[in-house]
């Protein structure tokens, strides 16, 4: 049987770990737009549309 300090341990780490996780996820999350937009050339995002002028 696991004893209440061994337990209290795990739960600790357990919680240090999703907090740890958390926080990348939250950085990646804030560096994407920036990165995005670093890497994407200028108009390179505008939509094209083009019509249909008929046959030929």
């Amino acid at each position: 049987m696991i004893s209440n300090a061994e337990m209290i341990r795990i739960r600790r780490q357990m919680q240090r770990r999703i907090r740890d996780v958390v926080a990348e996820r939250r950085r990646t999350r804030h560096l994407e737009p920036a990165a995005a937009a670093a890497t994407t050339p200028p108009g390179a995002d505008q939509e094209v549309c083009v019509t249909d002028n008929g046959p030929g």
